[in-house]
């Protein structure tokens, strides 16, 4: 503390004619004259212009780089001219003396400090400390600190017991890729970091505990994105005992909209209970699984006006229609457009419009003219709309359309209230799918979530028709959380596993302590746990969630600050039983080129 009377936010023209000690960094030094400067402070909390009035003073200051940390006592005034953008704008210190606490050793800075967020993105993660100590930076982490206390103080209030779970821990077959830890004391055996506190949380409620939480930190070698951390991130990990769906809705509806209330940037939240949107109708009329509820937008269905068209890529498929009223768009516009749903989707956005005499001009025009009035009337076109559509198979079809939607909103005003926070549940998931890569029957979501209708529809139904009992949570076309009712039944749980391919060995081999926890007479339960980072984003309205994390990684994984990953010593590969067999990487262009992007 350095025995500071006051820190840098709060003096007032009540603390006139006080003697002060004020410590913290060096940010600026606007040089009058030999004897007469004037000098930004900055600590944690805020600035207090510094006014050195002698020569000594000023020789001193001068001698300092920027960043240097100082200790500065002197006799609060008055300001003759005052500033009201900043809490201390009333008053000024007149430094009796200044004590060199940190001497900033470079002459020149990456970035400047207060400007931190326009430097380029690895210059701010390499030097992450002088990243933060930018103000409008920092806040976001003290947002997050404030934001985490709160979700504490309402989970601790509904009764829920914080418990933290292993982080060492075993393989589990959940979706991604797992982070391995070699074992010492057992060659040739790993832990694994976990990809979410699944397992450990069922296996509390069987325990009998009753309302469990964590704010979690997991693990997961995957890809980053703008609103995924690669590497690790938090969520706010939840369990409930004799619990049924809307148990789990009913708390998270009560926990979070006070918290964007109170922190959030818009003024305007959805109210409880959240609209509930079940999975096959939100792919239909949103063209996602997490839709942005403030587009006005709705996805139509326009395969029997216009498959049969003439139009080569609607013959045989699917078409879906995004109608746009009173459209103003440019033609450069719509281009534009189509080209990032391409960009995002991979496929092509085809259009045209009813112009203000009700004539269809523009795009795939030619091809519609014969089916004008089935077309105006199946879509319920008004003069001056304009038409985007999507082919393909159901799945493609509906995704690109989703895009085309978000895009549509996003490239042209009138579609969409930006100034809110939409929630809305997806319901209703199906259990299984057939998976893009495999092409045979995978578990849609989590692969513990108890099935629609229990262990007879799994007996007698067509897998791709059942439902579970899983749910995501999604705020302003964000996922914040999946969640799901457990399936605590050990003859259920292996006849959904039977079904993908796993027998009653399988999943004693793959989950042997909760299915013999089941086995002892587990209770109902069901939980979800709402992504930390992703909240905090929203709330802050930022649009890369590496805004909100103290010390994130850059896109390809790595902590350029620590040098992480890194290599390490032989004898540490030895200790642990682990020998290094990379095959070489032949040196070309376009690998030098995809290392260094």
């Amino acid at each position: 503390m350095q025995g500071r009377t006051h820190n840098c936010n709060q003096l007032r023209l009540e603390n006139v004619g006080e003697e002060v000690k004020l410590v913290g960094w060096f940010e600026n030094l606007r040089k009058v004259s030999k004897n007469l400067g004037f000098l930004i402070l900055r600590d944690f909390y805020g600035t207090t212009q510094i006014v050195a009035e002698t020569e000594e003073i000023m020789e001193q200051l001068s001698a300092l780089n920027y960043e240097s940390t100082i200790e500065v006592i002197g006799t609060v005034r008055e300001r003759s001219s005052k500033n009201p953008k900043i809490a201390t704008g009333d008053i000024e210190v007149v430094p009796s003396k200044v004590t060199v606490l940190g001497n900033c050793q470079h002459n020149e800075l990456p970035f400047l400090i207060n400007h931190s967020r326009e430097a380029d993105e690895n210059a701010r993660l390499k030097y992450r400390y002088l990243d933060l100590r930018n103000p409008e930076v920092k806040d976001k982490i003290v947002l997050r600190s404030k934001v985490v206390a709160d979700l504490r103080a309402a989970m601790n209030a509904h009764d829920f017991m914080e418990i933290t779970t292993p982080i060492l821990t075993c393989s589990s077959p959940e979706g991604a890729r797992d982070y391995l830890v070699p074992a010492r004391n057992h060659p040739g055996k790993f832990y694994a970091l976990p990809q979410a506190p699944q397992q450990f949380k069922q296996l509390l409620m069987a325990s009998g505990f009753d309302r469990y939480f964590q704010i979690a930190p997991c693990f997961r070698d995957e890809d980053a994105r703008a609103d995924r951390s690669p590497g690790e991130f938090y969520q706010l990990d939840m369990e409930m005992a004799f619990a049924s769906q809307e148990d789990v809705f009913e708390i998270l509806e009560d926990v979070l909209p006070p918290i964007f209330a109170k922190y959030g940037i818009y003024n305007q939240a959805s109210k409880p209970p959240f609209k509930r949107i079940p999975y096959l109708e939100a792919m239909d009329k949103y063209g996602s699984d997490k839709p942005d509820l403030r587009i006005s937008l709705l996805v139509q269905d326009a395969t029997d006006v216009l498959a049969d068209c003439g139009f080569g890529p609607f013959e045989g498929n699917v078409v879906k229609a995004i109608v746009a009223n009173d459209f103003k768009g440019t033609r450069k516009q719509i281009d534009k457009m189509c080209a990032d749903v391409e960009v995002v989707s991979g496929e092509k956005t085809f259009w045209f419009r009813l112009d203000e005499n009700g004539e269809i001009v523009g795009g795939i025009a030619k091809f519609v003219q014969d089916k004008k009035d089935a077309v105006i009337e199946a879509l319920g076109l008004k003069n001056g709309d304009f038409v985007a559509l999507s082919t393909g198979d159901l799945k493609r079809a509906q995704k690109t359309a989703g895009v085309i939607r978000k895009t549509l909103a996003n490239s042209f005003d009138g579609y969409m209230n930006k100034e809110c926070y939409e929630f809305c549940w997806i319901v209703d998931f199906p259990m299984y799918e057939i998976g893009e890569e495999s092409g045979e029957l995978e578990f849609c979501h989590n692969p513990f979530s108890m099935p629609q209708g229990g262990r007879e529809a799994l007996e007698t139904m067509d897998p791709l028709d059942i439902l579970a009992y899983q749910y995501d949570l999604v705020c302003n076309g964000v996922e914040l959380s999946s969640g799901a009712v457990r399936n605590h039944e050990p003859e259920v749980m292996v006849k959904a596993f039977e079904i993908v391919g796993l027998g009653e060995e399988d999943v004693k081999a793959k989950f042997p302590a909760m299915y013999n926890a089941f086995t002892y007479g587990a209770p109902p339960h069901a939980g979800i746990a709402p992504g930390v980072d992703r909240m905090i984003m929203l709330i802050a309205g930022e649009e890369s969630i590496r805004e909100i994390i103290a010390f994130p990684m850059n896109k390809n994984a790595q902590d350029i600050m620590m040098g992480a990953p890194a290599t390490v010593e032989e004898r540490q590969l030895k200790d642990v039983h682990i020998k290094i067999d990379i095959e070489e990487k032949k040196e070309d262009s376009t690998e030098e080129n995809s290392e260094t992007e």
